[in-house]
């Protein structure tokens, strides 16, 4: 096409055509086809910041940067060829040395007999928009590849944009849900709140990490802090809202579980500290009933009333070392074990109360490595967990299955068990106990270990939490599936005892005589404890001395220490404590045998006395006889009759 106007044509005014050119703020330059400027209006001064005076005459070239060069040679080749280079987007440099983005025009320039003579060059700063261009698609990029849901949707709630996070977390696609409703996502008892949230937007409000629930497309529900702001158009006005939104359905389990662990570690704090209190009740009762039956006639009436409070005391004594196993500090005779034999001894024992019409599969391995801990309350954990599993399968036909194996946990997995916080990856025993009966909802699951809680009749319940509190204190933990209506699945972790480990120390049988000589000092802040102590030495042929408390005994003591073959010292005491009593009478005398009493297990009771010479422990509640027969195993370790083998 001519740039020149057809023969005949009148010709624009020359004057009015350079006013309009001169008035542009577009750069509008002439070159030759050498490249040498010939025109340069008030535009290219401004957009360039050489004067007309300046750059008159010269090669354009001085516009253009340095990576740039060869880029005008190959213009003013295609300009001589007839060629227009429609608006395209390149770089110029200014006077200043400032890099200019622009959108350049370029055209041949043709005289009156059509032959080319030049080139126009038409230039518009671009620099803020390539910038905001620029700014536009690192947003874009940003938005894209956040691992957070973005989602643009109008004042209706239809959806405009979705990116990368969106599709993550909600598992639609964009082809999907674009240009349909934000209502695909509220589960059913919430049908109202995406009308709430976008008649608030329309307000110009924001709602800002809002915790709520959504559907994907799986139909699976998650848990997300949600925020919804307004779009706004250049003049201020409300005309869409983006929602972002983070998954944190896992952050709320892990929650859940910690404050689920909280509360039975607090749980188990309570437990023992009631167990602690009444087993030093108890002994008071126990001991001062089997001291007056020891003391009564053969043939009494009274000696029924008497046997009758032994054996209430006995079965609280039960009571409080469930209490204590449930807090982890039960007592413990610890051995290597066969987890597999266990098992199926267990299982054996409990046949008879099991129905006829639920079947006990044992999955065994006899090859696993031995694990450490105490047969009897490990016996507890099985069968508690088989007894249950058969009772909710209740009347109708169905199977229990045990199963063991050598599992590899990882911080993953121990992060969703019961107890299992301070566990370490590692390997682990694994027992599971499945059965395909009632199963249980999630309400009930995250009940079953608390004391007391049952769904049986009235008078069960410590169950699952005493085997809790067993597995806890053998280094374990717990984990559960179930599901209403198909079953449930307990798994028991405990750790893989190492082959260095010692066998631990065996329980040593008690035998007679019990009588005694020599003189002792009995430490308890209980005065009735204290007196039924004293009482019962005496009985059994000793004497003793009563210290109601930690001062009064280093008072009696440090006076005549050589006098005293023994103290019987409590451990839990107000003012001194008896580890500072300890510590203060093996100061004066070394050598005296301190035989440490507590409602604590052994274990719990003894951590601090490691090393320093304890001579040995018994657990309240205790009986006379059995008071008789610990200190009889300190004084005379002889006469102790061997384990049976």
């Amino acid at each position: 096409m001519s740039g020149f106007p057809p023969a005949g044509t009148p010709l624009a005014d020359p004057l009015l055509l350079a006013a309009i050119v001169e008035s542009s703020e577009d750069a509008i330059v002439g070159k030759n086809l050498a490249g040498l400027v010939t025109s340069w209006n008030h535009g290219a001064e401004t957009l360039y910041g050489y004067s007309r005076q300046e750059m008159l005459g010269r090669p354009i070239n001085i516009l253009l940067p340095p990576d740039r060069q060869d880029e005008e040679a190959s213009i003013l080749q295609q300009i001589g060829l007839g060629l227009r280079y429609e608006p395209f987007e390149t770089t110029r440099l200014t006077k200043s040395g400032r890099l200019l983005n622009v959108s350049l025009t370029i055209s041949p320039i043709r005289d009156e007999t059509g032959a080319i003579v030049g080139a126009s060059h038409v230039a518009r700063d671009i620099t803020e928009r390539a910038h905001l261009s620029r700014l536009t698609a690192q947003l874009a990029a940003i938005v894209e590849s956040s691992q957070d849901a973005i989602v643009g949707k109008s004042l209706d709630g239809i959806v405009e944009s979705w990116n990368g996070g969106a599709q993550k977390l909600y598992g639609y696609t964009a082809a999907e849900i674009v240009g349909k409703s934000m209502n695909v996502l509220l589960p059913p008892d919430r049908p109202d709140e995406e009308r709430d949230i976008l008649r608030r937007i329309r307000n110009g409000e924001r709602v800002d990490h809002y915790e709520t629930v959504r559907v994907t497309k799986s139909g699976s529900l998650v848990t997300v802090s949600l925020s919804v702001s307004p779009i706004r158009n250049s003049q201020g006005v409300v005309e869409g809202a983006s929602h972002v939104a983070r998954d944190i359905t896992g952050q709320r389990e892990f929650e859940s579980r910690m404050q689920q662990v909280q509360k039975l570690e607090s749980l188990g704090v309570l437990a023992g500290g009631i167990a602690h209190d009444f087993n030093n009740l108890l002994t008071g009762i126990l001991g001062n009933a089997s001291l007056a039956l020891d003391h009564g006639p053969r043939i009494s009436p009274v000696r029924v009333y008497l046997e009758d409070v032994i054996k209430a005391a006995e079965r609280a004594a039960t009571l409080t070392r469930q209490l204590l196993a449930y807090a982890g500090k039960g007592s413990y005779v610890i051995e290597k074990i066969n987890l597999s034999d266990l098992i199926t001894e267990t299982c054996h024992l409990i046949e008879a109360s099991i129905p006829r019409t639920v079947r006990v599969l044992l999955e065994l391995d006899r090859s696993l490595p031995l694990v450490q801990g105490d047969v009897g309350q490990l016996q507890q954990v099985v069968m508690n967990l088989v007894i249950n599993g058969a009772e909710a399968i209740g009347e109708k036909n169905g199977s229990v299955i045990v199963r063991d194996w050598l599992q590899d946990a990882d911080d993953i997995f121990l992060s969703t068990v019961f107890a299992g916080c301070d566990l370490r990856p590692g390997k682990y025993l694994s027992v599971e106990v499945h059965d395909n009966g009632c199963g249980m909802t999630e309400a009930v699951q995250a009940r079953i270990f608390e004391p007391f809680f049952t769904t049986k009749f009235t008078g069960r319940g410590l169950g699952l939490a005493a085997v809790l509190g067993i597995v806890r204190s053998h280094g374990g933990a717990l984990k559960v599936y179930s599901t209403l209506g198909e079953g449930s699945t307990f798994k028991m972790l405990l750790p893989v005892l190492p082959e260095d480990i010692e066998a631990s120390v065996a329980a040593r049988a008690e035998s007679d005589p019990l009588k005694g000589r020599g003189h002792l000092l009995v430490v308890d802040d209980e005065e009735m404890i204290g007196r039924f102590a004293q009482n019962a030495l005496t009985h059994y042929g000793y004497s003793a001395s009563l210290a109601r408390g930690g001062e009064e005994a280093i008072r009696l003591f440090e006076n005549t220490p050589e006098t005293f073959r023994l103290v019987l010292l409590d451990l839990t005491m107000p003012g001194m404590s008896g580890e500072e009593v300890f510590r203060r009478l093996r100061g004066i005398r070394p050598d005296i045998p301190v035989l440490l009493t507590s409602g604590f297990s052994m274990q719990a009771a003894v951590r601090h006395f490691t090393g320093k010479g304890l001579a040995g422990f018994i657990q309240k509640p205790y009986s006379a006889k059995q008071l008789a027969a610990g200190i009889r195993d300190v004084l005379n370790p002889a006469s102790t009759s061997p384990p049976p083998a």
